[in-house]
């Protein structure tokens, strides 16, 4: 149980600031120009939500089995990125009516890299955390 604790922060402690910064920063003059009558207020609960489920989703599928490796989760991470994003993108295509193929795939895009790369080195993190307590 232990090891999920730390396998779950480690990977939270890598998301959460690199997405801040793509969503914030990065890709916001993007997403604003693409679909931003459509963009409201950022609300705290839902969004908090999400990251905390979709860290235990990581953790359950990409980087918590005992056999992972960094290179195992790098390809499930970046396919269950791959799902998740693509579940939402599609979705939010078909139905709603200024959503853009760019965004899907910029979104898209990001979702595959991001659950990949925090999958990996959230598992790399907790290993060296283990090591040392």
């Amino acid at each position: 149980m232990k090891r999920y604790g730390i396998l779950y922060l480690a990977t939270f402690i890598i998301l959460i600031p690199l997405d801040f910064l793509f969503l914030g920063t990065i890709a916001k003059n993007f997403f604003t120009a693409q679909v931003g009558d459509m963009l409201g207020e950022v609300r705290l609960a839902p969004a908090i939500l999400f990251y905390l489920l979709y860290v235990v989703g990581i953790v359950i599928f990409v980087n918590g089995p005992a056999s992972a490796t960094w290179q195992s989760s790098l390809v499930y991470g970046a396919l269950f990125g791959l799902f998740c994003y693509a579940t939402f993108e599609l979705t939010a295509l078909a139905l709603l009516k200024h959503w853009t193929w760019p965004v899907v795939a910029l979104d898209i895009s990001w979702g595959t890299f991001i659950t990949a790369f925090s999958g990996a080195v959230g598992l790399v993190l907790a290993n060296w955390i283990s090591e040392k307590i």
